[in-house]
């Protein structure tokens, strides 16, 4: 079980289980040798390392409440158009709950069902998307998990102003992905006020990224990758442009700062996952709707600098970094 997660006894859930399944927002499952079963539909935006760890930690926290679950697990390979196919098919199929992996899946859902209950992760501003009125005011069918940490992105953008003295700073991102704009503008204002300016390229497909990025070279100190799918995607070729140009690399996740990026300031999101997978629990088990559950954050945060890809783009690792945060030196 992953560290710093809260988690109810087993004694408990099976009590809760026995005595709630069933609850006010499910159809209650289906009963099968004996056993209630519940059918979850789970809708991931794209396929990369984040969310799919996310979609992982999200079962192991039902595997370990001892709840019985069949997945339909759809990806809409960051197409808009099948994200939207996907929650109208679960919807059809009458699921008894939908998990909503990033913010066109959650929006998606929740427009295709105000009753089926909906749990989010990997969702940069659940307020801003319209999901929910405010952390702690859910929506009737609708709560989950958050990856924008109040202090995340500031970290991070503190360590290239101040500890890379970049001056112009780079952002690739996907306009079309509503939380890739909130980070920009978040980017932007921490930028403006350490006194660098953001150079933004936006791309509307992942084949279009290293065109992108190759577009940077030269006007930019530093480039910053936000948690967008659509790039992230196609994080591979960013990293090539930062090695071969030697421009430092930065992330907004700790998946994509292991694959070849300088530093992020971020959580597991396996982690992330799991919060979202007891919260599905609460909601199966009929001891809670979503409706009385908050929104959460992330339960940690760190700074971790990847002293081999530094050094792979043009940066002398120095010692006192350990002051700010923890080195990653591979798996």
């Amino acid at each position: 079980m992953k560290k710093g997660v809260k988690v109810l006894s087993f004694a408990l859930a099976g009590m809760m289980l026995l005595a709630g399944c069933g609850g006010k927002e499910s159809t209650g499952g289906t009963e099968k040798d004996g056993e209630k079963v519940f059918k979850i539909g789970i809708s991931q935006f794209a396929a990369h390392p984040s969310l799919d760890a996310a979609t992982e930690g999200f079962k192991k926290a039902l595997e370990e409440k001892g709840i019985k679950v069949e997945y339909d697990e759809q990806n809409a390979q960051a197409d808009m158009n099948n994200v939207q196919t996907i929650a109208d098919n679960f919807v059809g199929d009458k699921v008894d709950l939908i998990f909503a992996n990033a913010t066109p899946s959650a929006t998606s859902a929740l427009n295709a069902t105000k009753e089926i209950p909906i749990i989010f992760t990997s969702v940069t501003d659940p307020v801003g998307a319209g999901l929910v009125k405010a952390f702690d005011q859910p929506g009737e069918n609708i709560t989950g998990t958050t990856d924008n940490h109040p202090e995340g992105t500031a970290k991070t953008i503190n360590f290239i102003t101040e500890e890379v003295k970049a001056k112009e700073i780079g952002v690739i991102y996907n306009s079309g992905e509503q939380n890739s704009v909130v980070q920009v503008e978040e980017v932007k204002k921490l930028a403006e006020a350490k006194g660098a300016k953001l150079v933004e390229v936006s791309v509307s497909t992942s084949a279009e990224v290293k065109q992108a990025a190759e577009s940077l070279v030269g006007r930019v100190n530093a480039i910053y990758i936000p948690t967008d799918n659509t790039v992230v995607s196609a994080l591979e070729s960013v990293i090539s442009v930062a090695n071969s140009k030697k421009i430092p690399l930065f992330v907004g996740e700790l998946d994509s700062m292991k694959k070849g990026a300088v530093a992020a300031s971020g959580f597991e999101y396996f982690d992330l996952g799991y919060q979202s997978g007891l919260m599905a629990a609460e909601i199966l088990s009929g001891n809670k709707k979503a409706s009385e559950i908050p929104v959460e954050l992330p339960n940690s945060l760190a700074l971790i600098i990847n002293k081999q890809a530094a050094e792979a783009q043009g940066l002398e690792v120095k010692d006192e970094w350990k002051e700010l945060g923890e080195f990653y030196e591979g798996e």
